[in-house]
């Protein structure tokens, strides 16, 4: 009850029967029955006298009046609601009539002598049971008005039913029963009271009881009735009786609060009112009615009203005047049309016959066509502008260029709205940057803001809303031109500054819940604890899920996308992911809702599996979050993250025998109420998310099993006792059926924020205002979580795919928590932000979710990269070299050389191909690229960039690839087979795992990569590094106006005077090329001559066509491979040199610099160079 509760209206007492009246006499009698609608705003009054009276709203206007029995024959008794109208018990009838008052049926026989009560059976509203102070009980069919079956129900005589998970009955001599639903036995008995009941509800799990005892007063010696002083309380799911609820004023009344379970409200016949939490039945909201006598009171579904009827048979309403109502969605209730006076007309030849109206029919009319029968019919085609001087004429007429916008086979449909339909796929970047170049005033940008304006739609209405999913929430497609996946406009779907993830591999279909684990910062830390630690197990998952979740960090700019290429491999490698279908090559026809859920029940077990394995690099952060004094173990800091920690109970219902077992888990599927019998169902109770929640976390049900005490099959009742709730709070929304989508788009129905109290084993869950109300009181331990975000599924018809989309409020991971959500829709590499509204606004036909994840609200904007000072680099000094002498590399000494910030490293890489590009014709004629290759990373190099050692690599590495190789692209990698081989290489094999490790920790480090054209090998490595630790050499020496990046070879050729590349590519040798290059670079900005120098080698490259020349007396050269690094022994000799040198002035002062310049490159001899800035040549 709310501070400001106050009696809001009052119906006073029927009048007095005049002098004389007989008992037959048709007056008002007292109210002996009350009870608020469930679907509309009424409140139903029934007499003594067996009438019936219906009262709207808070003014309790008349609504309707009917009688159901004689006067003779009794009092109303109680009143049921279905979505046809409301049923009436009298003492010897059973009528039912709609709520606007006429009848649809009346039972009455002569076995009914003293109805009492009736409630609905197992079959919902379809059916009821009515008993009474008689030997037998009624079953009657509601649909038809008939008596389906007699139930003895000797020696009871029952005063009071009530349906909850059984059905309970109040006998006249104080006992409780608890029958079955569907068979009527008898499956528990209390004694409630002494003498007998006065008042008895029962909701959910709970039965309350008040009731008298009886009393002997010594003086006298005569025995009297007198109430008790408490409240009995019986526990329906555990079978037994709870601790009562004490009431000193004795309490005559009791009722359950409709939308908090565990509260009820009690009155004593003077009218105090006490509303007591049965959990803490020692605190209570005390209220006092100023009425002299209580003689019955009722609470509204919507718990903001009670009604209570007084001794003097007035009728009060008590309620707050500021959102008082009986009913939550209440239907309009339907008022007697007004009598309208036709019009007198003045009939004459002259009156138009439209004037007459017409009559009113009920059947169909003839002219109503079916639209079945119906076909749209298309319209003019538009028009089109065409300059006629543009044709070409020929004997038979004038010919011209097709208009672009559709193929040369195709029409357009003219009543189609294009913009609303699909977005446009924007033009390639390198035709906007050609095109920019050659137009002035218009750059690439403003031409992608300007195409983003006229292809994205825009409106007023709820995207949500639309019978049809719209384009933003629709699979989109890459596409490809002769440049590749890097080519394509993702800055045209993503504004945004957070990074989206490609769709065009294997298994993406898991990209939304990556996205929605990313932005979970609690999930994400473990995450990258686990990364960067000590792990080297192949495949774990974990590890790749911190790599993904650092690239989506790192990812910079509008527009940005990664990819989870690695992370998919791995989880192709799992032996568990195919036969559990989370591959999509191997689930051919799963729906992706299901997929996804199954995927995302599978992740949270293995991070609970890998995070056990190797502790945390640091755990600061959860030590903040828990209130933690020392670290945890990993065990313990999965049983707080991500474990609900629950027993399963299982119980024979033959022999009772009980079995228990661990049932804890890391992810709920919701359980939905059974279903009913007929799709009309009234719509109390209403079913709310909390219900459903708690109803999943428990998994009470009931299924037939082996029970090995009896030794055959039994039914079996299984029930989870909850013990902890887990930090995230994983939930499969398992929605399967027509009704549980009808319950997902009602509005509102999802809550941004659950309350959850554990309590005896009891998983209790609160939402919206009742969320409010016990945080206000602050009596539980009430954990509080806030929806991160959910995975949502889009059904689609053909020819488009279903699809899977992800809605997160990315507010909750920020550093710095914003004033107000945002939630954001991610579609794969499209990112955009969304309403609130929108985010939470389903529809049946097309949006539903799949996963939710809820976090700890005291764990939003939390965050912390201690992982990266507590970084393991131990991997980075490990020589995992077998065989000593075809080293190539020498590892990094622990002491002397721990790379930092400052770091220059030199990278190259070399691919193999596992799928061919796909390319088709057009039908312009034009080749267009379907899916491009596919590359696999194969070997690795990593070469230092300063010190003593500055050129020599300390990363060679060739990588073991599982899938099938198609082409060895041995001309430009000079990977051939054997080196791949683990029985045949000679070279440092190691798994994917391993040499992204090495770089990855690399990166965190802060190392900045050297290299030429490194976008094409970050990508193959499936690495987002920042701009700010990339030394692109392809960048350095490239002028925009010019169109054109030159080649390594022709760099090292013009400005180092150097062969490489002669065969095939090393990429040791590469590394150190682009090395030099680097140096190079800086001694010409150091002398001020860098664009001079640039303007000169564009120049060459001209007159050459960007080719190296062969002089006349040059001797063809052959690359010899990359030498071994000598094993380190005092008479070991220096390695000769990698790349042969070209003899100085042979092209004609073409060349640029000189190569007599003295001195190695750093410990390998052969180099010649111009030593650069940091270079420790300068000193020699």
């Amino acid at each position: 009850m709310d501070p400001d509760w106050d009696e809001v209206n009052r119906l006073p007492p029927p009048p007095l029967p005049p002098p004389g009246a007989g008992p037959n006499h048709d007056v008002q009698r007292p109210p002996t029955a009350m009870a608020f609608d469930n679907a509309q705003e009424l409140l139903w009054v029934g007499t003594g006298g067996g009438r019936v009276t219906s009262y709207i709203g808070r003014d309790l206007q008349r609504y309707t009046a009917f009688r159901v029995q004689p006067t003779l024959d009794g009092p109303i008794r109680q009143f049921l609601f279905t979505d046809k109208g409301v049923i009436v018990l009298g003492t010897r009838t059973i009528h039912m009539a709609m709520r606007r008052g006429p009848t649809l049926w009346s039972l009455r026989h002569d076995d009914f002598k003293d109805l009492k009560c009736m409630c609905f059976t197992s079959k919902g509203t379809n059916e009821i049971l009515v008993a009474g102070w008689q030997d037998t009980m009624f079953v009657i069919d509601v649909n038809k008005g008939e008596i389906v079956k007699r139930v003895p129900s000797n020696p009871h005589c029952y005063m009071i039913l009530k349906k909850s998970r059984f059905i309970v009955a109040a006998s006249k001599n104080g006992y409780v029963n608890i029958l079955d639903p569907t068979s009527f036995t008898l499956v528990k008995t209390w004694q409630a009271h002494a003498a007998y009941i006065n008042d008895m509800d029962a909701q959910g799990e709970f039965i309350v009881t008040c009731g008298a005892s009886l009393k002997q007063q010594v003086q006298q010696a005569a025995q009297t009735f007198m109430l008790d002083p408490y409240v009995n309380v019986f526990d329906l799911k555990n079978m037994t009786s709870m601790k009562p609820v004490p009431f000193p004023p004795l309490a005559a009344h009791v009722r359950m609060h409709p939308r908090m379970m565990t509260t009820c409200i009690v009155t004593s016949q003077h009218g105090q009112v006490h509303v007591v939490d049965l959990m803490n039945p020692n605190t209570t909201n005390l209220r006092y009615a100023n009425i002299t006598y209580v003689k019955m009171f009722e609470i509204a579904p919507s718990g903001e009203a009670l009604v209570i009827a007084d001794g003097e048979s007035s009728i009060h309403l008590w309620g707050s005047p500021s959102k008082i109502h009986f009913t939550d969605l209440a239907m309009a209730v339907e008022m007697p049309d007004p009598e309208t006076k036709a019009p007198d007309m003045d009939w004459s030849p002259d009156t138009p016959l439209s004037s007459i109206g017409m009559h009113y029919y009920r059947d169909a009319l003839f002219s109503a066509w079916p639209a079945d029968i119906l076909s749209d019919v298309s319209s003019r085609p538009a028009q089109r502008d065409i300059n006629i001087s543009s044709l070409k004429q020929t004997e038979w007429g004038y010919y011209g260029a097709k208009p672009k916008g559709t193929r040369r086979n195709q029409v357009e449909e003219p009543r189609k709205d294009k913009a609303s339909e699909f977005l446009h796929p924007p033009k390639f970047l390198s035709e906007k940057a050609r095109e920019s170049a050659l137009t002035s005033g218009l750059s690439a940008a403003a031409e992608i803001r300007a195409e983003s304006d006229v292809d994205v739609p825009s409106g007023g209405e709820l995207d949500s809303l639309k019978p049809d999913a719209p384009a933003t929430y629709r699979n989109l497609e890459i596409k490809y031109s002769k440049f590749g996946v890097d080519d394509f406009d993702f800055g045209f779907y993503n504004k945004t500054n957070y990074a989206g993830l490609e769709n065009h591999i294997a298994n993406s279909y898991a990209n939304s819940l990556l996205q929605l684990m990313h932005y979970t910062p609690l999930l994400r830390n473990m995450a990258l604890q686990h990364a960067a630690s000590a792990c080297t197990t192949d495949p774990c998952l974990l590890c790749e899920m911190g790599y993904v979740f650092d690239m989506l960090q790192k990812a910079e700019g509008s527009g940005s996308t990664c990819h989870a290429t690695n992370m998919f491999k791995s989880l192709s490698n799992v032996p568990q992911a195919g036969p559990l279908g989370l591959l999509e090559e191997e689930a051919s026809g799963r729906p992706l809702a299901i997929m996804v859920q199954n995927l995302s029940r599978f992740l949270l077990d293995r991070i609970g599996l890998e995070y056990r394995s190797l502790p945390p690099a640091s755990t600061t952060l959860e030590q903040s979050v828990f209130g933690l004094t020392q670290s945890p173990t990993p065990d313990e800091l999965i049983a707080k993250l991500l474990a609900t920690s629950a027993t399963m109970t299982i119980k024979c219902v033959a022999c009772k025998n009980e079995q228990q077992r661990p049932g804890t888990t890391f992810l709920h599927d919701l359980l939905y109420p059974a279903p009913k019998p007929t799709p009309r169902v009234t719509k109390t109770p209403r079913t709310t998310f909390s219900q459903l929640l708690r109803m999943g976390v428990e998994r009470e049900t009931s299924n037939k099993g082996w029970c090995s005490r009896c030794q055959r099959y039994q039914h079996l009742q299984m029930r989870k006792i909850i013990h902890s709730v887990p930090a995230v709070l994983a939930i499969n929304t398992a929605i399967s059926t027509i009704e549980h989508r009808k319950l997902w788009v009602t509005p509102g129905w999802l809550p941004e924020e659950i309350g959850v109290i554990v309590d005896q084993g009891q998983f209790f869950c609160f939402e919206g205002q009742d969320l409010k109300l016990h945080l206000q009181r602050g009596m539980h331990n009430i954990t509080v979580y806030s929806l991160v975000g959910m995975v949502v599924n889009v059904d689609t018809s053909a020819p488009l795919k279903p699809h899977l989309v992800s809605i997160i409020n990315v507010a909750h991971s920020e550093p710095t928590p914003p004033p107000e959500s945002r939630w954001h829709l991610f579609n794969d590499f499209a990112v955009r932000p969304i309403s609130t509204a929108e985010a939470f606004t389903f529809n049946a036909a097309w949006k539903t979710p799949s996963v939710l994840l809820y976090q700890l609200k005291t764990a939003n904007n939390k965050s912390t990269t201690d992982w990266k000072t507590n970084l393991d680099t131990s991997i980075l000094y490990q020589d995992l070299t077998s065989v000593l002498e075809n080293r190539t590399c020498k590892v990094l000494e622990v002491d002397q050389e721990m790379p930092n910030d400052q770091t220059i490293v030199a990278l190259d890489t070399e691919f193999v191909a596992l799928k061919q590009p796909e390319i088709q014709m057009n039908a312009d004629g034009e080749r267009e690229t379907i899916r491009p290759v596919s590359h696999a990373l194969a070997r690795v190099s990593v070469v230092r960039g300063s010190g003593e050692d500055e050129g020599q690599a300390f990363i060679d590495d060739y990588v073991q690839i599982r899938e099938p190789i198609v082409d060895y692209l041995t001309k430009f990698s000079g990977i051939e087979a054997p080196d791949l081989n683990p029985q045949l290489t000679k070279h440092n094999l190691v798994s994917l795992k391993t040499v992204y490790k090495k770089l990855w920790v690399l990166l965190n480090l802060g190392c900045k990569f050297l290299g030429h054209g490194l976008k094409q090998d970050f990508r193959v490595i499936n690495m987002q590094v920042p701009r700010a630790q990339v030394i692109d050499t392809i960048e350095l020496f490239y002028r925009k106006e010019r169109f054109r990046k030159l080649s390594l070879a022709f760099l090292a050729w013009v400005l180092l005077k150097e062969e490489v590349q002669l065969r095939t590519h090393d990429s040791i040798e590469d590394a150190r090329t682009a090395l030099k290059l680097y140096r190079k670079f800086q001694e010409f900005q150091d002398a001020g001559i860098l664009e001079s120098m640039l303007e000169e080698v564009y120049k060459q490259g001209r007159a050459t066509n960007f080719k190296r020349q062969q002089a006349q007396d040059e001797v063809a050269l052959h690359r010899m491979d990359t030498p071994p690094v000598p094993v380190p022994q005092e008479t070991a000799a220096a390695a000769g040199p990698t790349t042969p040198l070209r003899k100085t002035g042979a092209a004609g002062g073409m060349l640029l610099g000189s190569a007599s310049g003295g001195g190695g490159f750093g410990s390998v001899p052969g180099f010649t160079t111009t030593p650069g800035r940091g270079s420790p040549s300068q000193s020699r």
